[in-house]
């Protein structure tokens, strides 16, 4: 499987809905090896629990489940949330169920059984939605997702400030040192002086959130990454 595939994916936290117990094992075993945080439930009632208290990007629901129906549960979702991504898994083609879903702003609708091939179909349909929000790949397994102004890793988010991810930008896109001049012109600004002292307290802060040893001060001329 892709690793840039999965390294995309590893930034983003999923709501599985299963009744079946074995499909949802399974599944959900695949499912936790490709996101951040997976959280598995067999009904709507722990599923919209968990959606009123977590933070999600997507959630995968089963349409017919043994006491619950859930395009119920999306279309109440739905008027809490009209942002959040949802795909569907239904072994019925039935087409007045199609239909409803449709009205529901889904990223897919899977067809059971569920195979691997179906899954990551639906779930590259799901990061193209994010196509407008770049995500760039640093190093060491950190994510710099542009949307959300935040770096990623595997064990933290950081939530980067203003300053700090107008400079990342600028590393990253310009690719070259951004001497000192820049800095003052672009993150600061005429109103606002960069002291030595304000600078050197940026960059101390900037550097926790970046892999360790990525920020490379080039004495008399800028910063620059090394990745």
């Amino acid at each position: 499987m892709n690793k840039e595939f999965i390294s995309k994916l590893k930034n983003f936290t999923l709501l599985y809905i299963e009744d079946e117990d074995g499909i949802r094992e399974n599944i959900g075993t695949i499912l936790k090896d490709m996101f951040k945080k997976v959280y598995l439930v067999a009904n709507t009632q722990d599923a919209y629990s968990i959606f009123l208290s977590e933070k999600l990007d997507l959630i995968i629901s089963d349409i017919r489940l043994k006491r619950d129906n859930g395009i119920d549960l999306i279309k109440r979702i739905r008027k809490d949330n009209t942002k959040i991504r949802i795909i569907i898994t239904s072994a019925h083609t039935d087409l007045s169920y199609m239909l409803d879903a449709t009205e529901l702003n889904l990223v897919k609708y899977i067809v059971k059984p569920i195979n691997q091939t179906k899954l990551n179909q639906a779930l590259e349909a799901f990061l193209n939605t994010y196509k407008d929000n770049v995500i760039y790949k640093l190093a060491n397994n950190y994510l710099f997702d542009e949307g959300k102004s935040q770096i990623i890793n595997q064990k933290e988010v950081y939530k980067l400030t203003k300053k700090e991810h107008i400079f990342l930008k600028l590393l990253i896109k310009k690719n070259r040192i951004i001497s000192y001049e820049e800095i003052q012109s672009l993150i600061w600004n005429e109103n606002n002086v960069m002291s030595q002292n304000a600078l050197r307290v940026f960059i101390k802060n900037f550097r926790k959130k970046l892999p360790k040893d990525s920020l490379n001060n080039i004495q008399g001329l800028g910063y620059r990454l090394l990745f």
